[in-house]
Formats: structure tokens, sequence, C-alpha cells
């Protein structure tokens, strides 16, 4: 059974087809587990279109992990409203689309006006952008912690996949990088961009609409592709492919404590419950 999952405030959230589970640690040190059902939909279980349909439900669970964690690290007076959360997701996106798309596009355009370069500067410019993002984002205090939560995340499903007793010890043992990362699977989205992007032609505005209707195909691609890397990853081929992926998870994980490798093994034992 594949096992996902990603760091939220505090915490860890697994999850299969079936539920998901978030472990977080309190204020009190004490361990905290909520399970939820999962959204997924079996009739969606085709080849590209299930990559665009289940990522944007993981995406949903995701959501709603990442609330209940911050609302319990807050206080009563501090939690988020339903209309502060879809404020913030809309300028989360905005600022996505702004960032990696928008000034990619006009910095490209500014450089070079058409043709194949123009597309490789554009796609060079949007990946040098998320690696500096990261590298300004991983050096915040709060996001220290959530990038080790995301190595014990990594380092709980290894074990799990090793098939040993999820404990401590055997977690501790395995590498924080994992092949089916979100990291490395953001990575692959920028480089399956650079490719179907080319194939865009007329005026800017065409140009800057077309990326954007392409996101839903360049992530059924990329989907398939993770999917491929996590069944054959001694394959040298799909180890040159997930490589810029798994250098990329330098940045995003962090090695965990055993104060949250335990917080990431409470996650998985309760999902697989």
């Amino acid at each position: 059974m594949n096992i996902g999952g990603q760091a939220v405030i505090e915490g860890v959230m697994m999850r299969n087809k079936e539920h998901y589970a978030v472990a977080i640690r309190n204020k009190q040190g004490l361990i905290e587990t909520i399970t939820e059902k999962s959204s997924y939909l079996k009739l969606f279980d085709i080849i590209f279109i299930r990559g665009i349909i289940n990522l944007f439900l993981a995406l949903y669970d995701g959501i709603r992990a990442l609330i209940w964690s911050s609302n319990k690290n807050l206080g009563e007076e501090e939690k988020m409203s339903s209309r502060e959360i879809i404020g913030t997701i809309f300028i989360s996106l905005l600022f996505t689309i702004i960032l990696f798309i928008v000034i990619p596009f006009v910095s490209a355009q500014y450089l070079h006006s058409e043709g194949l370069l123009f597309n490789l500067i554009d796609g060079i410019i949007r990946i040098s952008l998320f690696i500096i993002y990261l590298l300004i984002i991983s050096q915040m205090r709060e996001v220290k912690t959530l990038f080790q939560y995301h190595g014990a995340e990594h380092k709980t499903i290894a074990c799990y996949e090793a098939k040993e007793p999820l404990t401590i010890e055997n977690a501790r043992k395995y590498s924080r990088f994992h092949p089916r990362c979100g990291t490395s699977f953001i990575f692959i989205v920028l480089l399956i961009s650079i490719i179907l992007f080319t194939f865009l032609t007329g005026p800017w505005y065409i140009k800057i609409i077309g990326r954007i209707l392409l996101l839903p195909a360049i992530a059924g691609i990329s989907y398939e592709l993770i999917r491929l890397s996590a069944k054959f990853q001694n394959n040298v081929i799909i180890k040159m492919i997930i490589a810029p992926g798994l250098w990329m998870q330098r940045l995003t994980t962090n090695e965990p404590t055993d104060q949250q490798l335990e917080v990431g093994i409470a996650s998985l034992k309760a999902v697989l419950k």
C-alpha cells in the first residue's frame, strides 16, 4: 500500500487511499492524533487523468491537515476563520502564478522574445526563482522545524516500505530523501513545463493564458513520472530523472529529532489502522 504524506505545523500528515491521519506535538509536549477519510475517487483512476484529480484531492486533504495542526498550535483567539483560510489560499495561489509564471515570462521576453531559446530562458528563470525562494524560507526558524518534520515523514515511510518495525531506532537510520517527495514532483513539473510551453505560440497574452491552462496537463504527466520513479528507482534513466529532485530535498528536509520521528511514527500507525 502506497503511503504519502506531508509536514504540518509541529507534526506530520500521512495519507493512503482510504484515510489520512495527522499527528502533532502539542504545547504540553504530548502527541495528538486525528484520523479522517481521504478524498479519493477510484472512478478517475485513469492514466494522466488520475494525476490531476488525485493531486487536487491530496491538496484538499493537505490543507485540512494544515488547518487542524495550525489551530491546535494557536490559542482560541488566534484560530483562523473560514474566510481567512480561503483568503490565504487565494493569495498563495496568486503569488505562485505571479512568481513562477508571470515574472519568468516577462523576464524571458525582455531577454529573448521568440523560439526555443525563449522557453529555455523562461524555464531557467522559473527554476532559479524556485531555488532562491527555498533558500530564503529555509532560513526561517519555523520553516526549519517544518522541514525537520518533512524529514521525519520521509524516514518513517522508508522504514515502513522496508517492512521494518516502526520504531525510532529503525526509522532514524533511513535517508531523509524520498523519490516520491513533493519537492521532486515540483522539480519535474518545472522541467516538463519547459517542454510543453515550447508549443505555445501567438501573442504574449495567449502564451500567459496557455501557461496557466496547461498546468493540469503538466501535473498529470509529472504525477505519472513520479509513480514510475517509485517503481523503477534503480533504473539508470529513472535515477537521472529523479536526481535533481532528490538534490532539491537537501533544501526542503532537515534531519529530525527523535521526538519528531516519534510524531511521524504515530501518524503512520494511525493511518495504517
